[in-house]
């Protein structure tokens, strides 16, 4: 297959989440890929989720290495669908985020394939990552032996001399608070729900603070983060609220506990309010000196003719599922901007080096495994 090529046929598939069509018809574009490549391609469906693609060389529930990501994307305009190569830069919806890296994963299974290596290598791709990840999760549910030695996971933002080696456990909680309606002429007859909210909302901001481009950047951002994400309370001008609530975003580090989040949530609150836990998932973190992580990055460094640092970052991934059942995780992504924006773009070169840095290293993989 031809690398660049494939990362614009993607990016032509208007796959944004929920929109089954068109999802279908791209994971029918990537089993006709690998037609008479010897790989097994199976979709996953589940009533509770969007499909999964699966794609192997051997059918097994232990693999050696495979790469996990994602094919759906965020909405756009119908111009991004049309991408764009402009100055070494190609534009669109999904080109960092992460149609690029979903054509990488596929250029390693054609190398493990045509070059026979003797791993078990698998690609797994789901279809609603941008709104919580439920086709992965009902994957690893249907498939509770599957595991992976080492996962590649290149959904981790986009610098490629930064090796991400810790991200932060995300966990949802939704703030509900209850009133009692009156007039809005006689607040003194009512319980206003939606200042019982900003009570508690003041309350939690003294235990973790607000952070704004606004304000000076902390020189160590490596810490237990919150921001609102929505909030809704009223009905009317005039009726004092009997209800609000708000949904709260946390990411935690390693260092932290749901028990201790539960202990400050609990002393933040004011009469008439309560919280639920929504959702909630564990951080990915990596050994910095294992010799695997240590491989692709002197293979990385090699490649790129520089040193790369390691990175923690704030977002999630979907290769925590995997670090659960014990996989070494590698998190390294081209360079690019504008994920979820209107000038979304990937380096090329950025994709092309991650490529041959990812057949270096399953090569490797392969001679140690024999």
């Amino acid at each position: 297959m031809k690398l660049t090529d494939t990362i614009i046929d993607l990016i032509k598939f208007r796959t944004e989440t929920g929109n089954a069509a068109e999802i279908d018809k791209c994971l029918a574009y990537c089993e006709k890929l690998f037609e008479n490549s010897g790989a097994i391609v199976t979709i996953f469906r589940s009533e509770k989720a969007s499909p999964v693609l699966f794609i192997r060389n051997v059918e097994s529930n232990e693999y050696d290495a495979l790469c996990l990501g994602h094919l759906d994307v965020v909405p756009a305009d119908d111009a991004m669908f049309n991408p764009v190569i402009k100055d070494g830069k190609l534009f669109g919806r999904g080109a960092l985020d992460m149609k690029s890296f979903a054509a990488v994963a596929f250029n390693s299974m054609f190398y493990v394939l045509e070059n026979k290596l003797p791993i078990k290598f698998a690609v797994i791709l789901s279809t609603d990552e941008e709104k919580g990840s439920a086709s992965t999760h009902a994957f690893m549910d249907a498939h509770p032996d599957l595991k992976a030695k080492i996962v590649l996971d290149n959904d981790v933002g986009g610098d490629i001399s930064k090796l991400v080696t810790k991200c932060k456990n995300p966990i949802f909680v939704k703030l509900i608070a209850e009133g009692k309606e009156a007039h809005g002429s006689t607040p003194w007859e009512g319980i206003d729900a939606n200042e019982k909210l900003m009570m508690t909302w003041h309350n939690i901001r003294k235990i973790y603070p607000y952070l704004s481009k606004e304000l000076p950047k902390p020189s160590d951002t490596w810490f237990d983060t919150l921001h609102f994400a929505k909030i809704e309370g009223g009905q009317v001008s005039n009726i004092i609220s009997n209800h609000a609530e708000a949904l709260l975003d946390f990411r935690l580090t390693e260092n932290s506990t749901v028990e201790n989040l539960h202990k400050n949530l609990d002393s933040a609150m004011v009469d008439g309010v309560h919280y639920i836990i929504v959702s909630e998932s564990t951080p990915v973190v990596m050994d910095e000196e294992n010799p695997f992580i240590l491989d692709y990055k002197h293979f990385a460094e090699d490649i790129l003719g520089y040193k790369i640092d390691f990175e923690h970052i704030g977002g999630a991934t979907d290769s925590r599922s995997f670090a659960l059942r014990g996989s070494i995780v590698i998190m390294h992504s081209g360079t690019g901007d504008g994920m979820h924006a209107s000038n979304e773009y990937v380096e090329l070169d950025s994709v092309l080096k991650i490529a041959e840095i990812q057949t270096r290293f399953l090569s490797k993989l392969a001679k140690d495994l024999a």
